[in-house]
């Protein structure tokens, strides 16, 4: 299980630049006009060895006749429910108006650690009158600016510390792949996981959203041993309808976090959507491997290569990172899903790949000496000497070279295509790093 951290307040506090500085992202838009931020981004983060998700919601406000912060005040109630940390912003500019006071009610609810934070603080003055937050009865406050980053520091070294012990995988599992089943809701992930384990384990309706909690199965015949990552279990009927894009998005986050490879089912008959993106993408900010699993690929009119085109059109969709294997199933008719299990299986050892130094820089310096990187700042010349790989759990390598912060992201993608052209990544996130010789 991941660590999430949740980021809560009225409108226009600085939730969003707090949320773009935790994750070194600007997925978050930044504006002076109170209520732009509407969904939910969730993004990922690091600090003191201990990497978290975190969620930004849009601001709270009570007693409003505007519909979306009525779907607003929703979300931050799943935000809160769903996370182990949160931390509630105030603004020490305006101090403390009855909105925070709604706000800080309903997390003294919450059972949750919550670490109030009042923003804007760039001088002694300020730092003065964040005082009066104390009267919310949450305890300690705070100091930061998110704009420049001043009090984020001793925050933080808080924060991780409040995240839960992460339990252990047993023992008996350890050294076994996982691999996550994730996709929007009613894609077919609970039937796919019955159709691979023979039974009906996994409660099937036409209701999207049934599934919820994490679950794991371990999978061992036709020569596969392995964990399936699902997530399920009755949802309560009276959430069925309520949020169920937030519902999905956390449960794989959880799932993906807890994965070596995800196998990612999108609906043949909708092709891939913005919220199989976002999933694709989670998967691949998380350094796991992805095969994308079309299914309900029996429900399609075809035509001579309806196949092809509809591959190409997800492999545009989700570039640049496209060397992926995309799998077209039925899984009510069982048609190819033991072909996903051994592209599962392919990723996982592609995965695991490890390359010799002697091989690397044998293979790659006489490219790099015919295409060399263009010219850094000044017009001074890159001189790439050296690469390694490094020792982690996803393909990651170290090119040294004398200007390592000139190198441009044009370069590191043909140096990517380059390792993917010679190794087979397939499925796998390759992770490239420029350093100092």
């Amino acid at each position: 299980m991941g660590n999430f951290l949740a980021i809560v307040g009225r409108p226009n506090v600085g939730k969003s630049t707090f949320f773009n500085r935790l994750t070194e992202s600007r997925d978050a838009i930044v504006e002076e006009t109170s209520g732009v931020t509407r969904d939910r981004h969730y993004g990922q983060s690091s600090w003191n060895g201990i990497d978290f998700s975190v969620i930004d919601t849009g601001g709270y406000v009570i007693g409003s006749e505007d519909i979306f912060e009525e779907e607003v005040r929703k979300q931050v109630k799943l935000a809160i429910e769903e996370s182990d940390v949160i931390v509630f912003i105030v603004d020490v500019m305006t101090g403390v108006i009855g909105m925070d006071e709604d706000v800080a009610k309903l997390l003294r609810k919450s059972n949750k650690k919550v670490f109030l934070v009042a923003n804007k603080v760039d001088n002694h003055e300020r730092a003065q009158l964040s005082h009066e937050f104390f009267k919310l009865g949450l305890g300690e406050v705070y100091c930061i600016s998110s704009i420049n980053g001043s009090g984020t520091g001793d925050l933080l070294d808080e924060v991780v510390k409040a995240f839960p012990v992460q339990e252990k995988i047993k023992n008996e599992d350890s050294g076994i792949p996982r691999y996550a089943v994730v996709g929007r809701p009613n894609v077919g992930k609970s039937s796919l996981i019955n159709a691979l384990i023979g039974n009906e384990r996994n409660i099937v309706t036409p209701i999207a959203g049934t599934t919820r909690d994490t679950i794991n199965t371990r999978y061992n015949t036709y020569g596969f041993d392995f964990i399936l990552v699902d997530t399920a279990g009755l949802r309560k009927k009276a959430k069925v309808n309520e949020n169920i894009e937030f519902y999905s998005v956390m449960r794989s986050i959880k799932a993906i976090e807890q994965s070596d490879v995800c196998l990612l089912l999108i609906d043949a008959k909708d092709g891939i959507e913005s919220q199989d993106l976002n999933i694709f993408h989670l998967a691949e900010k998380n350094r796991k491997g992805v095969v994308i699993v079309v299914n309900k690929w029996d429900l399609v009119e075809k035509e001579t290569n309806t196949h092809i085109e509809f591959e190409n059109r997800i492999r545009e969709k989700i570039a640049p990172f496209n060397d992926v294997p995309i799998v077209f199933t039925s899984v009510l008719t069982k048609q190819r899903i033991y072909k996903a299990l051994e592209l599962a299986h392919k990723v996982y050892k592609s995965k695991s790949t490890k390359i010799t130094t002697s091989k690397l820089n044998e293979l790659l310096l006489p490219i790099i000496e015919a295409t060399p990187p263009p010219s850094g700042s000044r017009g001074r010349y890159i001189k790439i000497k050296y690469i390694t790989q490094l020792p982690t759990n996803f393909p990651a390598f170290a090119f040294f070279c004398n200007l390592p912060m000139d190198v441009k992201d044009s370069y590191k993608r043909f140096l990517e295509n380059k390792l993917r052209e010679h190794f087979d990544f397939n499925g796998v996130p390759v992770q490239i790093y420029f350093r100092q010789k």
